[in-house]
This record gives C-alpha cells, structure tokens and sequence, in this order.
C-alpha cells in the first residue's frame, strides 16, 4: 500500500530508527531525514513540552514521498490520564515552535512551555547561556536554588542536581549549539537541563518562557454529560454519514464491506440515544 508504521510502545519504540532505515531504499526521501524527525518528536514532548505526562507509545507513519506523521502517547502516574500528542509532517514549519497539529487531553496547569511562540525569548537565551563554562551554570543553578520562589511558579529546581548536570553543560560548552532546536537535540539534553536553563534565563535575564498547556479536549462531538459541550447531534450524524459512504466505496472484498457496514451499524444503534413514548 505504500504506507509504512515504525515504533510503538515501551521498548519498542526504541527501534524506530531501525525500522524507518530498514525501509528507506522505498522511500523517496533520505531516511536519516525521517529519523531526525521522529526523534524531535519525542525530544520535544519529553523535555521541549514538560506537562507532567511520560511518553511511552511513538507511532512514526510515512509513505513512499516522505510525507509522515507521528502519534505518541503520554501517562500521568498521579492523575492516571493519558495524552495523545499528533504531528503532521505538512504543518511542521520548526521543530521547537508550534509543532504539533493537535495535542489531545484536558488542559491542566503546570506545564513548561518552550516550544510556544510567546518563548521565543527564552528559547533563545537558554541556548546562549548553554555556550557558559560549566561551572558557572553550575554556581547559579545552586544561587537559584537558595532563593524562595513564589508558591505557584511552575518551575521547581527541587529535583536538579547542579553536579549531575555538569557533564551535560560541558558538551553543551563545547557543542556551542547555534540554536534552540540543536540544543534540545543534543544526546543527553533531557527536561531537568531544559529546566534549569529555562529557570536561569527567567530570573537571571527576564527571558520568561510559555506556561500556558497547549493540549485541547479530545472529544470530536462533544460529551454525553454536556462536558466539554453537549453532544452536537447534526455533526454526530454526518460523521456517521461519512463513515459509511467510505465504507461502501472502499477498494475491499463484499464480504469486508459487508462486515464493516454492519459493524458500523451495530455501533450506531448502541451510541444512539433510545426515545421512549
């Protein structure tokens, strides 16, 4: 079909690169390219986006022109809710600037943004204090931690240690990373680096980086108990609609479209609401 699936979940979505390479002699544009892309991906949602949810499932889709997309799924152990995050590989203009075509979960507080516009500044001074000598980083990240922040700012230094991160700000020192986006794709920059310099370059420079969460409610027609908004039933049946003439026009066998037509209406009759005389 044309259409190739790399990744998936836990361990095996360590195996993208292998999986994308592996195919790239069928694809029209230069695997490594499509590499980088599925490991931005991950690289943003994991420490460009800090939202409190873990990823643990990356889907990378293509095709034989190179067009791709990426699905991948994070968890919150506390709240135990899931968010979805898709990107489409037509809407991606900057890996570390508005990247996502949607990102699907309810929206919650604490979340360090620096891949929205408004932290454009941030993005920029974070990648030029990671050109300081490490030890300096070091002696501000322990003055910061002396300091008391208000109660509801949403970055916390609690969990860095200045010492662990000496290595990471040594390569940084000697990569001198040119921008934001070959900083965060750096091997071994993770959240708690991109933190600690968010944080510098807030208090120290007033470069303050995005804390509004991006993520947007996930229900395409609404909830049955009116949350986000009432169940919008015109919409609601037009996808209906939709999905059946696809079936019947899909390149299948009958007894394929037969079996989905009927899947299709056994679902409608179980989601329609039963009216009573």
């Amino acid at each position: 079909m044309g259409l190739f699936v790399a990744g998936g979940k836990g361990r095996t979505s360590r195996k993208t690169p292998e999986e994308i390479e592996r195919v790239g002699h069928l694809v029209e544009r230069e695997a490594h390219e499509l590499v980088y892309a599925s490991r931005m991906a991950a690289k943003v949602d994991t420490a460009g986006l800090q939202d409190g949810y873990q990823i643990y499932h990356h889907t990378f889709i293509f095709n034989r022109e190179g067009v791709w997309c990426v699905v991948q799924q994070g968890m919150n152990t506390e709240t135990r809710l899931a968010r979805r995050y898709h990107w489409l590989s037509e809407g991606v203009e900057d890996f570390v600037c508005e990247p996502h075509a949607a990102i699907c979960c309810d929206s919650q507080g604490n979340t360090l943004n620096m891949v929205a516009q408004e932290s454009e500044a941030a993005r920029r001074v974070s990648t030029l204090i990671s050109h300081e000598k490490p030890e300096r980083l070091v002696k501000e990240i322990k003055r910061l931690q002396s300091l008391h922040l208000p109660s509801h700012h949403q970055v916390s230094l609690e969990e860095i240690h200045p010492h662990r991160l000496q290595k990471i700000f040594l390569s940084t020192y000697e990569r001198q990373p040119q921008n934001f986006e070959e900083l965060l794709g750096m091997q071994g920059v993770g959240p708690k680096t991109i933190r600690a310099l968010s944080l510098i370059s807030e208090l120290l420079y007033g470069a303050q980086p995005s804390f509004n969460d991006p993520a947007r409610f996930s229900f395409a027609h609404g909830g049955k108990d009116g949350h986000p908004y009432p169940v919008d039933r015109a919409q609601y049946d037009h996808t209906i609609e939709i999905l059946e003439r696809a079936a019947r026009r899909a390149k299948v066998g009958d007894r394929e479209r037969v079996a989905a037509l009927r899947r299709l209406a056994s679902w409608e009759a179980r989601t329609r609401p039963t009216t009573h005389y």
